[in-house]
């Protein structure tokens, strides 16, 4: 019995499982917090050592810097979700204004989005027809292909915030975790910057291998990165107390 076009790519569809890396909102929000986490209470314990503080004052500033940094960038990551959230919904209603008042226009503007494809207007026009039979179809269509827009997730907000200030959390500890037991600052500094570069080379290894880029040259560049940071610091501090 012959099999129908449906059932044939449900079939194919069934057979091949998609392997695309798709959390990448994610991931760019564990980044941005560990990034920034590893670095910044790195480069100030760096400093307040330069300066000659003991441990429990770069311990105490340090934890403050961390809880104060992960509010920050929590709020940020909120704030710049929200903002996508309010500016996706704009353009939603003013698409289906569009859509509503000159729907002609709007049927003009996607035949010249598929012909932009290489759809021919013998082979778009029923496409254009069944879209304007479908409003809800013809709105995604608009927003997808001529707005480049996607349905933001109503969590989004709440859930970069929280992995934004979780990451900033766990990344901002690294760096303090040998005052915590080293209560002489000048040789606590020198455990924090091993046990900083050793987690800076390990983040930026897995960040370049989830985002596509060459792992080692991203470790590299990571652990250079967070290394001028402290040093900048910890030479500008020992500046100023030369003053």
């Amino acid at each position: 019995m012959a099999v129908s076009v449906g059932e044939s790519e449900k079939y194919l569809l069934n057979r091949h499982k998609e392997h695309h890396f798709t959390a990448g909102e994610i991931v760019r929000d564990i980044i941005i917090g560990v990034s920034d986490g590893l670095t910044v209470p790195f480069a100030l314990a760096a400093g307040l050592s330069g300066a000659n503080a003991s441990s429990s004052i770069i311990l105490t500033a340090g934890i403050a810097e961390v809880a104060a940094g992960a509010i920050s960038m929590g709020l940020g990551g909120y704030l710049a979700a929200k903002s996508e959230s309010d500016h996706y919904y704009r353009e939603l209603r003013r698409e289906q204004e569009e859509i509503d008042t000159i729907p002609d226009t709007e049927a003009a503007e996607v035949a010249e989005i598929l012909a932009e494809y290489g759809v021919e207007p013998h082979e778009y026009g029923p496409v254009v027809n069944a879209l304007r039979k479908n409003p809800k179809a013809w709105l995604d269509f608009m927003m997808k292909f001529e707005l480049g827009l996607d349905k933001p997730d109503p969590r989004r907000a709440l859930q970069s915030a929280l992995t934004i200030a979780i990451a900033y959390v766990l990344g901002g500890l690294v760096p303090l975790f040998p005052y915590m037991f080293i209560p002489v600052a000048g040789k606590a500094v020198v455990a924090s910057v091993i046990l900083t570069i050793l987690a800076l080379l390990i983040f930026g290894f897995a960040k370049g291998y989830f985002t596509g880029n060459k792992p080692v040259w991203s470790a590299l560049q990571t652990a250079l990165i967070g290394a001028i940071a402290s040093a900048a610091a910890y030479g500008m501090a020992k500046a100023v107390q030369g003053l």
